[in-house]
């Protein structure tokens, strides 16, 4: 294993700090002394190298040396999301403390270990995972005021040995403040809390949202010593909100430490006013939302059966206003414009909430942007969400859309409002665009209707962070829907006050924040090498199978690439490009009196063995895989399209050539 210069010059420093702080020198010469005495003393012999070695290793101060250095794979206990780890290091063995680094001595830090879990139930049975096997695991995904951390994948247990430290920067939005040292007062007043969503990662790769929990950090600030140990009891998600999973042991620091700690009744006092605070706005806008439905419902006895929903449950039971799931969020440098956005969310996976039992019915659960980011899937509503928040913070008059599709099936999409009036429809789960142009029923028959390509049947509400309209329309079929949002005899509109005050930035404790986009951890070429190299092996392991020798012609597989490029761009742009050079190379490829097959299918996962499954049960590319004939050539190319949160776009196209004979 080689290492790059500087890497190298960085271990040998540490290596001789090392024998310097153990007088290994000092030894070494006390032994030299002592060998030369007792073994040249009667021949003058040559001593060499090998002798002094033999001389170190009786006296064990090999040994010694060895035992004082450790060798890891990561000193770095605090993993964030968006940077890779640095290689690994020589440590010392004793003290087994979490490292802490980079601390700004004028900002305030709260150091938050996790020391281990307990009474996690349900993995009560599972076995010792052996050396080098795959096995599940959990990870912890923490938010705290615009930064993000995640900690190293732990093995599923009774007792998972969670053993990672996140350095928090409390005061770090306040940019005019930004120099100062905030005391325990003025922290008292941060209400964020710190999001932490436990995650578990399958063998197979999928992951489970497994618990959400919002820490209230600022106990730290009465605790002596400004350390504090916290038993967390996380409970399980939907359906089991009320079900212990396990407990995480947290130990809370302050960094720097408080000159003065405050009470412990100052802070309880403090917590139990912002309770009430909120629970009174909670209870006056319930008050409103009740009076404006019974409004509503006069207007027609028929509105009680449109889908219109002013609260939705998050992944913990909570109820709360459907406002609070979307504002705008804006992505820096992640994502460049709003069909890139749509694209993004379109790769990320679609899940519906796990029901307990049959019925076929649909479990409700809204989730929190951070669950639903960590785990990188969600039902569309989250996908619905995200995608509206991303079009507000390009700067689009966007709101989600409540209502259903075909067979009355309840469905969210995405809608935005032009400057000139032009309606778009946005679907989360594919980025596809629909331009919406209502039919006219008081038109005559024979009139030319346009002929709606959308999938949606009804429309109930619509909402974004500040607004909330019900449609009071004669029919609530999108088709013939006018959104004129100005015009209340066609949508009811819910007071922007009322809103504001159960949504951020007019209620910030009860409502979670939202975490920055991360960049994606995925080195595209690397993924896109190994599941090319992985296909290609399962897809001669099935012709041998079936008695075919496999050759594969590398120069096609390589001009396969431009088509795969070409896709990605027409999904995300919606404007195709570059076929006709595609198909001249394929034609000077592929020989007069030969045939040539292509087929593509995208992904959204980068599981090898699944995705050839699923390409088997497609007889177009069976047809391929299975190909027999003369001088047969096969092809396979894979190009993996990476976003924001490690979410990707896997392109796979298989092909054949062969001699046409008949």
């Amino acid at each position: 294993m080689s290492l790059p210069p500087q890497k190298a010059s960085e271990l040998k420093q540490i290596i001789h700090q090392q024998l310097l702080k153990m007088d290994v020198h000092g030894r070494i010469r006390e032994v030299l002394a002592e060998t030369i005495r007792e073994e040249l003393a009667p021949e003058h012999q040559q001593l060499s190298t090998e002798d002094l070695i033999k001389a170190l290793r009786q006296r064990g101060i090999v040994d010694d040396v060895m035992k004082e250095l450790k060798f890891v794979a990561d000193v770095n206990e605090t993993e964030r999301t968006s940077a890779p780890k640095p290689s690994t290091h020589f440590v010392d063995r004793e003290p087994p403390v979490l490292k802490k680094t980079n601390i700004d001595p004028t900002r305030r830090y709260l150091y938050l270990q996790v020391l281990g879990g307990k009474a996690f139930l349900e993995h009560l049975q599972e076995p010792e995972p052996l050396p080098g096997q795959i096995c599940s695991t959990f990870t912890l995904c923490l938010h705290f005021r615009n930064q993000r951390f995640r900690s190293k994948p732990v093995p599923c247990a009774c007792e998972p040995d969670f053993q990672d430290g996140f350095l928090l920067e409390i005061h770090k939005d306040s940019l005019g403040d930004g120099s100062k040292m905030v005391d325990a007062t003025t922290m008292l007043s941060i209400c964020d809390p710190v999001h932490m969503v436990l995650i578990k990662t399958d063998t197979f790769g999928e992951t489970t949202l497994v618990a959400s929990y919002f820490l209230e950090w600022r106990s730290v600030l009465a605790a002596e010593n400004g350390i504090t140990n916290v038993a967390v009891e996380l409970l399980g998600v939907g359906t089991e909100s009320k079900v212990s999973v396990g407990v995480l042991n947290i130990r809370l620091e302050m960094y720097p430490q408080l000159n003065k700690t405050l009470s412990s009744e100052i802070t309880s006092t403090q917590f139990t006013l912002e309770r009430q605070k909120t629970a009174e706005k909670e209870r006056l806008f319930l008050v409103y939302a009740k009076q404006w439905w019974r409004e509503y419902l006069q207007i027609r006895p028929t509105h009680n059966a449109r889908l219109v929903k002013i609260f939705a449950q998050d992944e913990n039971g909570v109820n709360r206003p459907v406002c609070s799931y979307v504002r705008p969020l804006r992505a820096g440098r992640l994502l460049d414009t709003p069909r890139q956005a749509a694209r993004f969310v379109s790769v990320l996976g679609h899940e519906r909430a796990p029901v307990i039992g049959g019925g076929g019915g649909k479990q409700e659960q809204w989730c929190t942007l951070l669950a639903f980011l960590c785990r990188n899937k969600g039902d569309c509503e989250d996908h619905a969400n995200l995608l509206c928040s991303l079009l507000l913070g390009f700067g689009l008059e966007a709101f989600v859309c409540v209502g259903t599709k075909a067979k009355g099936v309840p469905h969210t999409w995405v809608m935005t409002c032009g400057s000139d009036e032009t309606i778009t429809f946005w679907e989360s789960l594919t980025g596809h665009r629909y331009l919406h142009r209502p039919i006219n029923p008081d038109d005559p028959p024979l009139a030319e209707q346009p002929k709606p390509l959308y999938p949606y049947r009804t429309i109930g509400c619509i909402f974004n962070h500040h607004k909330f309209f019900g449609n009071c329309q004669p029919s609530d079929a999108v088709e013939v829907c006018v959104f004129d949002l100005h015009d209340e005899s066609k949508w009811k509109p819910m007071s922007g006050e009322a809103i504001k005050s159960v949504c951020p930035p007019g209620a910030t404790s009860a409502v979670p924040p939202f975490p920055p986009l991360c960049a994606s951890t995925i080195d595209a070429a690397v993924t896109s090498n190994e599941i090319e190299v992985q296909l290609r092996i399962l897809v001669s392991e099935h012709r041998k199978d079936l008695g075919l020798s496999t050759v594969w012609d590398d120069q096609l597989s390589y001009l396969l690439s431009p088509a795969l490029a070409a896709y990605e761009l027409e999904r995300t742009t919606g404007v195709s490009a570059g076929n006709e050079e595609f198909q001249d190379a394929v034609r000077r490829a592929v020989p007069d009196g030969h045939t040539f097959k292509g087929f593509p299918i995208h992904f959204v996962h980068r599981n090898a063995r699944r995705a050839f499954a699923t390409c088997l049960r497609s007889p177009f590319c069976e047809e391929i895989i299975c190909c027999r004939g003369d001088q047969v050539r096969l092809a396979v190319r894979v190009r993996v399209f990476t976003y924001p949160e490690s979410a990707c776009a896997v392109w796979i196209m298989f092909a054949c050539k062969y001699r046409s004979v008949l």
